[in-house]
Formats: structure tokens, sequence, C-alpha cells
């Protein structure tokens, strides 16, 4: 490995606002590891929508700081902590080592960097089947999808060999109904070919027509309504499941949608999603279920996300979970990457090359 610089490039935020603050900067001084942490020389950089809540100050950190979760790369240091493997890894995971292809989810930030310190808790090494790129364009958002699949649907992971469970499409009265909304953005894709893959009819939606045609061709969804262009979405949904409604919601709107998702959802159906305040009571009727799940909880141990993770991979490598990238832009052209983000341009994964 080369030797490690004094400084890198990177982009600071010396001040909230919008996509100006993202300053591209040469002369960033390389992190100095802290105990318990590796060096990880970014090659692919994941482009968050939660990123634009720091940039703007709607998620208050303080300044300056350097922006980004999530990143794959390579390892070119480890603090003598991490040495003892014992310590920071599990015995049936492979020894962290400078040269190791590793992915991350980090919420101290920092990604948006040539070089980041990373706890080696959060570190996650790849197998030779997942590259840089397709890591950190799955990794936040593919494990997102994956624990909410699990833990808040109750979903059982489908034998491999269970060829009866691959669709949910067949006629029998007691398939289940999904309902994802913007099932063409990266989480929404992923839900639905999950949800699919466990044997549940999805009903995507879409707020156009180019965005139903990518989540038609990206999510595997059952069917896809066109929010632009639908007028009773309450009847449509009605319609496709024969008045049945849809047992599970996963929903990253909220308070836009979620009376429609009161109106839609089958008796003891299971509600996922940001809501507005509400009166506990109005989920008696139908006795719901409502959920407002996160990422963080559901990995916390390091048994939970190794397995996750592994699952994860599994999924990718065998063709089983397929991401949507976006788009590629160089780090220094991150500005037009949140612009393209946040006016709704984009449709899938968008990535920073380092």
């Amino acid at each position: 490995m080369s030797p490690i610089p004094k400084t890198m490039s990177g982009i600071l935020v010396e001040e909230t606002g919008g996509v100006e603050v993202l300053q591209w900067n040469t002369d960033l001084p390389v992190p100095t590891l802290n105990d318990g942490e590796v060096l990880v020389r970014n090659e692919d950089i994941g482009v968050n929508y939660i990123d634009t809540y720091f940039r703007t100050g709607l998620y208050p950190k303080p300044l300056p700081f350097i922006p980004g979760r999530e990143a794959a790369g390579v390892i070119i240091a480890l603090h003598p902590s991490v040495t003892n493997t014992t310590a920071t890894t599990p015995t049936n995971r492979p020894p962290l080592s400078v040269g190791t292809r590793v992915a991350y989810i980090t919420d101290q930030q920092g990604a948006y960097a040539e070089l980041t310190a990373v706890s080696a808790r959060d570190i996650v090494p790849l197998p030779p089947a997942i590259s840089s790129d397709l890591a950190a364009a799955a990794l936040l958002q593919g494990l997102t999808a994956l624990t909410f699949i699990r833990e808040a649907a109750g979903l059982k992971r489908p034998p491999k060999d269970d060829s009866n469970n691959t669709d949910g499409k067949d006629n029998d009265n007691n398939k289940r109904w999904a309902l994802v909304h913007a099932a063409a953005g990266g989480t929404g894709s992923l839900l639905s070919q999950l949800l699919t893959l466990h044997g549940v009819c999805v009903i995507g939606t879409a707020g156009s027509a180019e965005k139903r045609v990518q989540a038609e061709k990206w999510s595997g969804a059952h069917t896809v309504i066109d929010t632009s262009s639908e007028s009773d979405l309450v009847s449509r949904v009605g319609e496709i499941t024969e008045g049945r409604g849809v047992d599970i919601i996963f929903d990253g709107v909220g308070k836009a949608t979620f009376e429609l998702d009161m109106q839609v959802i089958a008796r003891k159906g299971t509600l996922s999603g940001p809501v507005p305040p509400l009166d506990i009571l109005r989920l008696v009727p139908k006795n719901i279920k409502l959920l407002r799940p996160g990422l963080t909880a559901y990995i916390e141990t390091q048994e939970e996300r190794d397995a996750y993770t592994q699952e994860l991979f599994e999924l990718l490598a065998e063709g089983t979970l397929k991401v949507n990238i976006h788009k590629l832009y160089p780090l220094k052209e991150v500005a037009q990457a949140h612009v393209d983000l946040e006016g709704r341009k984009t449709i899938g994964k968008l990535l920073l090359k380092v």
C-alpha cells in the first residue's frame, strides 16, 4: 500500500444551507485514528436523502463537517487496537487488515472524502462477487429493506428450493398484498423485490409516468400506479385486491398518504412509516399494527449486522436482488448530485466516484 498522505480531497460544510455550502477542498487533514477505528480509502460513496438534511441543518451537526454516511473502498491503516481481532470482530468474520475490501455505514458522517476513519464495528468485508460500486449502492438501502421485511413485516426467509413462494400471484384466498409507496426509489424498489420474493403481491406507487415505467422494470411489483394521473387510489387498490385491501404497507412519504393507507389497509394489517399525530383508537376497527422502524436498532449487535449483511450480499451475488444505479458523479460534483436528488430527477441510487 502507498504511504498515508497528510492531506486529502473532500467536501467540507462550514455553514448549513443550499448546495453552495458543499465546498470542494483539496487540503483537508487526513483523519487521525482513534481506538477501534480503521482508515478507509473510499472508492464509491452513496448519496442518500438524509445527507441533504445534514447539509441544510434540518438535522443539526457541529460545524464544520464532512457529510456522507455510506461508502465502499479499501482499508489502508488500522489503529493498533484493531489488530486484536477477537475484540473487534466475531470469530466467524475474516480479520480486518490493510488491503481488505470493505463497505460501511457510519452515523459519524465523513464519507464525502478520499479517506474516512470508521469504527471497525461498522466495517463490512466485501466478498469477491460484490463490487465497490454495488456495495456502496446497496448497503444502506438494502439493509433497510431487508430488516424491514423481516422485523417490521415479520416475513421469514423463504427456502431457496421453494418454487411456490416466488411471485405471490397465485389465485388462492390466502395470498397477501402489500402497498409500497415510491416504488421507483432505491429503498422502495428493493422492498418490492423482497416482498415479491416472499410470495407477496405488490402494488407500487410512483409519482410520474416515467417513474412508473422504471418501477415496473426494477421493482418487480404486481401493479404500479402513477399517482400523478390516477384520481382515485382507494378505488384502484380495492379493484386490484378484489376488495380485500393490503396486508402490508411501507410508506416513506407520511402525512400526505396516511389517510389513503388507513382506508386501503386490510384487517390486521401492518403499516410502517412516518405518520402525523393520531388518535390511537383509530387503529382499533381493523386491529392495525402501526410501526415507525429504523435500521440502526435492527442491526445493533454484531451478530445482527453480520447475519443481515451476509443475506443481502447473497441475494445481490446471485442476482435475486437488483440495484438500479442512476448515475456516478465525480466527488467534486456532489452539489449537482444533491440538486438532482432534491429535484426528484433521479430514479435509482446516486453514487460519488472518488
